[in-house]
């Protein structure tokens, strides 16, 4: 994959985080023991979820850059079989979060994104000839994992999932950050965004 260019470069830098963390969603925002007036609280939880799903992909998207390098890190050896976490265990638990991340925006997220943003329809299709791409490659890496291959061609693959994935996440952040912190959108961060949500 040398010399060669993956995933979509972006035009600029993501936005610094938003105000609001993505614990809003856990009932953080109702003193304990208060009962949550909808009626009155509307407007102002509805402000704060919007901000937090910005926060929500952000945050996905370094669960999932920690993922791989746990996977990475296992194949390498460092964790014990006895206790459970083993090779299997960690690059098919990434794969598996990755995919379900992605599996979630194509069919959650982005179709309420380009209900609001028209214009943004070339970039959703970009994102998701990303996911598609990273689908490809997580199949090659489930069957060389089959396959009982080596280390050095676990890394390989590993490398080529770490390198696309990159950069689909930094220019997805930088499209999509903005526009997630002023849209409305139905339904739970699991839902939009995945498990890892």
């Amino acid at each position: 994959m040398k010399g060669e260019q993956v995933g979509h470069e972006p035009d600029h830098r993501p936005p610094a985080p938003g105000p609001v963390a993505g614990k809003i969603f856990r009932g953080a925002l109702t003193p304990r023991g208060a009962r949550r007036d909808r009626r009155s609280t509307s407007i102002s939880s509805d402000t704060d979820r919007l901000v937090a799903f910005s926060t929500q992909l952000r945050n996905v998207h370094q669960r999932l850059r920690k993922a791989l390098d746990l996977a990475r890190r296992s194949i390498d050896g460092e964790f014990d079989d006895a206790a459970g976490q083993d090779l299997l265990l960690f690059c098919r638990g990434f794969c598996a979060a990755l995919s379900g991340h992605h599996r979630s925006e194509d069919g959650g997220l982005f179709p309420q994104v380009i209900a609001e943003h028209p214009e943004l329809k070339p970039v959703i299709a970009n994102l998701m000839s990303d996911h598609n791409m990273l689908e490809h490659l997580i199949g090659q890496l489930a069957a060389a994992m089959d396959a009982d291959a080596g280390p050095d061609e676990l890394h390989r693959h590993l490398d080529g999932i770490g390198a696309v994935m990159e950069t689909h996440f930094r220019y997805e952040e930088s499209q999509l950050l903005v526009v997630l912190d002023a849209l409305a959108l139905e339904g739970a961060p699991a839902q939009l965004l995945g498990d890892l949500a």
